[in-house]
């Protein structure tokens, strides 16, 4: 099929066999070969051009559509083997920072085909637009066409600073956040305010401050300098509770509810092999060290 195709594009036996780097007398064999197989006529052939009979240019365009197909079957199996291309992965500012990109370094050392283009911010990213291949995604996920692998969990942790607790007091139950400056993200949430456990009942209160922020980083940064109180994951404040900069309040009302993290995509099982190995390896490194020791 190969040697018709490319007869028929050359214009000459000649020229097919250059391209195929054989012989012009082997490329004449496959031919003739070919020819006696089926039992007609496939090339006319004068000393001066080549043409393909009907019964050949039937054949040619089967065998292109044919070969195009085993190409891409090959190069489909290639890819799984060793991928290549570029993942778009979005996620939020500070997890991406302090968590998400230190990893990358040992993806694209074990995956060197792919490259991978970072967009840290804590709003949506648009998958579903094509804008982006692959998103981290805090908490519960609406519903939605994508495809949705659970990464890992945190919680969260209502916090302040000792100094704006020494100006305005600790509060003592959820309901005093109402005289409090509570500084919240600027985005739409799945959950409209913070959650809270009472009495044994879990329910969900409005909050208000007098500034918000895009990304939780900031929202740290503002508690941390004595401008309210907020409520973020807790891998953006394990340094500063540590250090004292901020102190967990209204623990005794926290609901001690986890945050899930996924990785949120297209395509589900059909996905693009440089999307999955970057996925599955996320999955791998970020899942809780309890689910790693099982394991071990």
């Amino acid at each position: 099929m190969a040697a018709l195709v490319a007869a028929a594009r050359e214009g000459s036996l000649s020229g097919a066999a250059r391209a195929l780097g054989l012989t012009p007398s082997a490329v004449s064999r496959i031919v003739a070969r070919t020819e006696a197989r089926l039992g007609v006529r496939l090339i006319v052939r004068t000393t001066r051009s080549l043409h393909l009979t009907a019964e050949g240019e039937a054949f040619a365009r089967d065998a292109r559509r044919i070969l195009a197909d085993i190409e891409e079957s090959e190069n489909t199996i290639a890819d799984q083997a060793s991928p290549r291309g570029r993942v778009r992965i979005s996620m939020a500012s500070a997890h991406g920072r302090l968590v998400v990109v230190p990893l990358l370094e040992e993806f694209v050392a074990r995956h060197p085909g792919i490259t991978v283009e970072i967009e840290l911010s804590d709003e949506l990213a648009d998958i579903v637009g094509g804008r982006t291949d692959l998103a981290i995604r805090f908490g519960p996920l609406a519903d939605s066409p994508l495809t949705a692998r659970r990464l890992s969990e945190t919680g969260r942790t209502v916090v302040a600073s000792p100094a704006y607790l020494a100006r305005f007091g600790t509060p003592r139950t959820p309901g005093d956040l109402i005289h409090h400056n509570c500084l919240n993200f600027s985005f739409r949430r799945i959950e409209p305010g913070w959650p809270f456990r009472e009495g044994g009942r879990d329910y969900i209160l409005a909050v208000s401050g007098n500034m918000t922020a895009n990304n939780g980083e900031t929202l740290v940064q503002l508690a941390r300098s004595g401008i309210g109180i907020t409520r973020v994951g807790n891998f953006h404040i394990d340094g500063e509770i540590a250090t004292k900069q901020l102190v967990p309040v209204l623990e005794d009302y926290n609901p001690r509810d986890t945050e899930a993290i996924h990785a949120v995509f297209l395509g589900g099982a059909s996905m693009p092999a440089r999307i999955r190995v970057l996925v599955d390896f996320l999955a791998e490194r970020m899942r809780p060290a309890r689910d790693r020791d099982a394991s071990i």
